[in-house]
């Protein structure tokens, strides 16, 4: 059974850290690491996450080393813990999560299996939005069955909490995300330029927690983010940006009706 690995940046998250790591815990697929990495938080979560893990350990649930926690000593941004989480990785196969969503149990176990089926190198899910307290506002995002760099550009329907990587068809130093807004979306449509194709695997099996004042939550940044990533990574001119940002805005609307 081949390991997961899966990677959680903390940053303040208190109130949801413990639900997301139960959420990996719970998981039906058992050969999975854990890898935390707190960039700098200011409140209680390095003792919220500390206590509960020597709970799970107390209770047997998780082996000593399955979670592991890193703590940056300066605040640099998700994309830099992501970046140290994805280096520390010893699995052969590597996740995102980010600390306030939620995966349902069998979202490994599913996607694992639908990836080694059809030999895939980078695989992303369906999900469903939900409300601060993690429940499912009937809200899902349905993924397509293929995902091309151009399509990319038009559809930014990749979620990171979603992703999968085959580590053995796709080195690590591909999936180091940049320094820019929207990160993740930046390194998707790098991969994907790069060659790679990315399925969707059409379940619903994460949840999408939208926080109040969560930057994703911010529209108007989310805007600026995009157009930036179509300008700055893509390298578009002025024209193409807006034929593909008309794209996306019409498909980030419907996605959220």
């Amino acid at each position: 059974m081949d390991k997961i690995s899966v990677v959680i940046p903390v940053y303040n998250v208190e109130k949801f850290i413990k639900e997301t790591i139960s959420s990996v815990v719970n998981q039906t697929y058992e050969n999975w690491e854990l890898i935390l990495v707190d960039d700098c938080s200011t409140d209680q979560s390095r003792l919220v996450i500390q206590s509960f893990c020597e709970e799970l350990i107390r209770q047997n649930r998780i082996q000593p080393n399955q979670i592991r926690y890193i703590q940056l000593e300066q605040n640099k941004g998700a994309y830099y813990a992501r970046n140290i989480g994805v280096k520390e990785a010893q699995g052969s196969y590597l996740c995102f999560l980010d600390s306030d969503d939620l995966w349902e149990k069998d979202k490994l176990s599913h996607q694992i299996e639908f990836m080694k089926n059809a030999q895939i190198a980078f695989s992303f899910t369906s999900y469903e939005f939900a409300d601060e307290e993690g429940n499912g506002t009937g809200k899902v995002a349905k993924v397509p069955k293929t995902l091309y760099y151009k399509q990319a550009l038009k559809n930014t329907i990749i979620f990171t909490s979603t992703v999968m990587f085959d580590l053995n068809q796709i080195h690590k130093e591909l999936i180091q995300m940049p320094n820019i807004p929207s990160e993740d979306t930046a390194t998707w449509w790098t991969i994907l330029k790069s060659g790679y194709q990315a399925y969707g695997l059409d379940e619903v099996l994460t949840f999408y927690r939208r926080s109040k004042g969560t930057l994703s939550s911010n529209k108007w940044q989310a805007i600026c983010r995009i157009w930036n990533l179509y300008r700055k990574i893509a390298e578009l001119n002025v024209i193409q940006s807006a034929y593909y940002f008309c794209h996306y805005s019409i498909r980030a609307t419907i996605r959220r009706l």
